[in-house]
């Protein structure tokens, strides 16, 4: 009797067939032996999002929900996504405060699945990624939330990284040098056409770096969409794959420009505080120095710079996509993606010039 045509009862939907970035037999066989309570068979479904490692949701027979993480499938720069790398950051980061989510098993051996992945507790929640989810957030949620953010940030920022296993992440001096030379590098790697804002940008930072008034943890991507919420609360912090020791401003620099108070321009896509009943930015950046006992006088420093830094990384993005090495363009508005990069750089000068709008 053929089977042809018969569907998948519900229980069965995700158990087979083809989930690019999975080998389903080997990763069921090393999750049964190495996490516990992962009860097989596993129905894995890709998160959307993003173009860093790739994210799978994954439910065992018992319904029991994991996350698991690895490389992208096609170019990256040769230092990064380090699955094991970031493995080891959540891992040390548990129990400190910062909510992450659990860390429960890394697999190093590529020829389970083609690269290096590991898995970790599924965290349930709203990550608000722009301004639809921020009209989501009832307005009692949003300014717990707004609270909430800095507070964390503050609470990443404030730990002793030798204290938590972390003590030779990386090099803690010299953190906005490091980071002109990566993303410069990026820059002229990737660029598709001429832009002088991006040079003068550059000019100018290299011109004026702070004093770095203290080293720490610092997550290199935080921002709203890599926040799991609940009940305005955060639930867990995700995506440490460009996390390092360095300058912790840094952070609260990349934060302020995914905080775009109402009746202000959008850099590069909408942000979840465009609707109101936030904290300001400058109610923001007060809270987070008075949590950290930091000077943020120089914020719009680093403003500039994360507004460059990450031109330089849509760059490479809109590169790859112009060039067909990124599969999944469907949808993708190139052009809107190429004047992202213009307007960033715009802002990053702006800033530095000083017209970057409200700063503490």
């Amino acid at each position: 009797m053929s089977g042809t045509g018969r569907r998948p009862a519900p229980h069965e939907e995700g158990l087979s067939g083809a989930v690019p970035g999975i080998d389903r037999d080997r990763v069921t066989a090393w999750m049964a032996r190495n996490v516990e309570s992962a009860v097989p068979p596993f129905r894995f479904e890709p998160i959307p999002g993003g173009n860093s490692n790739l994210t799978y949701r994954v439910r065992g027979a018992d319904g029991a929900e994991f996350a698991l993480r690895r490389p992208p499938l096609g170019h990256a720069l040769a230092t990064a996504h380090d699955v094991a790398r970031e493995f080891r950051i959540i891992s040390s980061l548990g129990g400190t405060g910062v909510p992450v989510p659990p860390a429960l098993g890394l697999c190093s051996e590529p020829a389970v699945n083609g690269a290096p992945f590991y898995v970790m507790g599924f965290v349930a929640g709203l990550v608000p990624h722009d301004r639809a989810a921020g009209s989501s957030i009832p307005p009692a949620g949003r300014k717990n939330l707004g609270e909430d953010a800095v507070s964390v940030l503050a609470a990443l920022h404030s730990l002793d990284p030798d204290r938590i296993g972390l003590g030779d992440l990386g090099r803690r001096e010299g953190y906005v040098q490091r980071q002109l030379r990566t993303w410069s590098r990026q820059w002229e790697a990737s660029k598709q056409r001429d832009l002088p804002a991006m040079d003068r940008v550059r000019t100018l930072l290299e011109d004026r770096i702070p004093v770095q008034q203290r080293a720490g943890v610092v997550h290199g991507d935080y921002r709203f969409g890599n926040l799991i919420v609940k009940d305005g609360k955060i639930e867990a912090v995700v995506d440490w794959e460009l996390c390092t020791l360095g300058d912790p401003l840094a952070d609260l620099g990349y934060l302020a420009n995914d905080w775009i108070d109402p009746g202000r321009p959008e850099l590069w896509r909408s942000s979840v505080v465009q609707d109101g009943g936030f904290p300001s930015l400058q109610e923001m950046a007060a809270r987070y120095a008075a949590l950290t006992g930091a000077d943020v006088s120089g914020l719009p420093y680093y403003r500039a710079m994360q507004a460059w830094r990450l031109a330089a990384i849509l760059e490479g993005v809109y590169a790859r996509y112009r060039h067909g090495v990124m599969e999944n363009i469907s949808g993708v508005d190139l052009p809107s993606l190429a004047g992202s990069v213009e307007r960033l750089a715009g802002f990053a000068l702006e800033s530095l010039e000083g017209g970057a709008g409200p700063s503490p």
